[in-house]
């Protein structure tokens, strides 16, 4: 042991000690944000009728922007709905980029047989970030949210024969 040695001061620099996140980093975040579960529109509403096809859509807001902080850093996430999957409830899984609409503007329809089905939306969240107002980068992964069942019964119409005269 010997005597201290008296040294000049200086300033450190700090930064690679705190790096700004990573997109990896990121993307752990972006699985945990509180992301809307679309709700599964149908037309017609209520029953619908063997032979006519079931109209689905979304209406739900398919954008939400995060503020989160990492680390002290202010990260900013732009989700965006990439993808839909309409499971119609008789095995069938149908796939889309677009929410849907309803008519005349219809994009995913399904033919039914005569039944009771329950039917719901799978909703693939990608999205963008940013770090402390910087530049833009992709999330590097995709999350999912499930939205609420909707359960409908599709009844078959039989013709029947009248005597207009009676």
């Amino acid at each position: 042991m010997g005597d201290w040695l008296p040294l000049a001061r200086a300033c450190v620099d700090i930064t690679a000690l705190n790096p700004p996140p990573s997109p990896g980093e990121v993307y752990r975040y972006f699985q945990t944000l509180p992301l809307p579960e679309l709700v599964t529109q149908q037309q017609p509403p209520g029953d619908a009728l063997v032979g006519l096809p079931v109209i689905f859509y979304t209406d739900s807001p398919t954008t939400q922007t995060f503020t989160v902080d990492i680390r002290g850093f202010t990260v900013d996430i732009v989700a965006t709905a990439s993808a839909f999957a309409w499971h119609t409830g008789d095995g069938t899984v149908l796939t889309s980029t677009d929410p849907g609409a309803p008519y005349p503007a219809h994009t995913v329809t399904h033919d039914y047989a005569g039944g009771s089905y329950t039917a719901s939306l799978t909703t693939t969240w990608s999205g963008t970030f940013s770090v402390d107002g910087g530049a833009s980068a992709d999330v590097p992964g995709t999350t999912t949210t499930d939205g609420p069942p909707v359960t409908f019964d599709v009844l078959e119409a039989r013709p029947v024969l009248t005597n207009p005269h009676d």
